[in-house]
């Protein structure tokens, strides 16, 4: 892999991007604002989730009129986050925030699974509750979690702590993969 990101830093939309003036801020700027837009509104469906907001109204009518506007800045999230990468590979396949990041990602698409495979099935019997079953709250007091998790490793990237071109205690040297580094041997 640490051959890939080297060989991705070197392709010339890589170099454009990385090094222009607008484009770089541009698109972390929407990256951002999208993600605003999805944990924003997947917090409501989160907190209806766990019985704490918009009690009277049912979890299925929260989730239809959200779903939408939610994937669509996923997708938009998705987009920009890969451009993001794209633009500095190495430095972020190295870091050990963007490594945390990725794993809390598979961790919140993990929860959603579950909870569309499994409990969302029987929303029916429990849509008009003001308090949801176990199984829902659990759910959406996870996906809270892990969206604060994210939202922090993610601005984390941007500072330099445990970058591999600096001496870094064993652990930041395995967890960041830090031994393939380009200039490390």
């Amino acid at each position: 892999m640490s051959a890939f990101v080297q060989w991705l830093a070197t392709t010339p939309a890589s170099i454009t991007l990385r090094e222009s003036t607008y484009p770089y801020p541009l698109i972390e700027s929407i990256h951002v604002l999208t993600l605003c837009l999805f944990v924003g509104l997947a917090s409501i469906l989160d907190l209806r989730l766990m019985g704490i907001t918009l009690k009277r109204v049912p979890v299925s009518e929260v989730a239809r009129r959200l779903l939408p506007w939610m994937t669509g800045g996923f997708a938009i999230m998705v987009i920009t986050g890969t451009l993001l990468f794209y633009a500095i590979p190495i430095r972020s396949y190295h870091s050990v925030w963007f490594r945390t990041k990725m794993i809390l990602l598979v961790l919140a698409g993990l929860n959603a699974w579950v909870f569309h495979a499994r409990v969302w099935r029987s929303v029916t019997t429990w849509d008009l509750d003001p308090v949801t079953p176990k199984a829902a709250r659990v759910a959406g007091a996870a996906s809270l979690v892990l969206w604060a998790g994210i939202i922090v490793t993610g601005r984390m990237i941007a500072y330099n702590w445990f970058d591999c071109d600096k001496p870094q205690p064993p652990f930041v040297v395995w967890a960041a993969n830090c031994d393939s580094y380009p200039g490390s041997r």
